[in-house]
């Protein structure tokens, strides 16, 4: 059966960063990893719950809201994956960069955190939205992304 290429990859080495996960004609599959996999460091409900909520809004409001197809946690609870169409992966990482930002300097509740909006909004956090948007900003400003899974 064919993998995508995250799951080629060996977890135990992989470390946060940005990748590209797959490439499917012009719509591309970016792996958020946020955290190092198999550590037992996750995200929890409320950072992933939270987390997607403000950055879906902000990559959808962005300047590239017509290229954005998905934004959704991975199983495993180490990051996001974000499904967009378009080919530049420095201009992605331009408009996260900017997301992160913009979460991290909001002012007021998570965008969506009402019952008739979401079906768990009591889970939702700011502060839990802002903690997560800043630690992977960190590791973006602090990682050399090439956008390639190493090994």
């Amino acid at each position: 059966m064919e993998k995508i290429e995250s799951f080629k990859t060996d977890h135990t080495l992989l470390e946060p960063g940005l990748y590209v996960s797959r490439r499917d004609g012009d719509i591309v599959t970016y792996d958020l990893r946020m955290k190092k996999p198999n550590t037992g460091d996750l995200l929890s409900n409320g950072e992933i719950h939270s987390f997607e909520h403000m950055l879906a809004t902000y990559l959808r409001n962005g300047s590239i809201a017509d290229k954005v197809i998905y934004v959704g946690p991975m199983g495993c609870q180490t990051g996001f994956y974000v499904l967009v169409r378009m080919n530049d992966n420095e201009e992605f990482l331009r408009c996260l960069s900017a997301a992160l930002e913009k979460i991290i300097e909001h002012d007021g509740e998570v965008f969506g955190k009402s019952a008739v909006e979401c079906g768990n909004y009591a889970n939702l956090d700011i502060s839990l939205a802002k903690k997560t948007a800043a630690e992977f900003l960190d590791i973006l400003k602090k990682t050399d992304v090439t956008f390639r899974y190493k090994g």
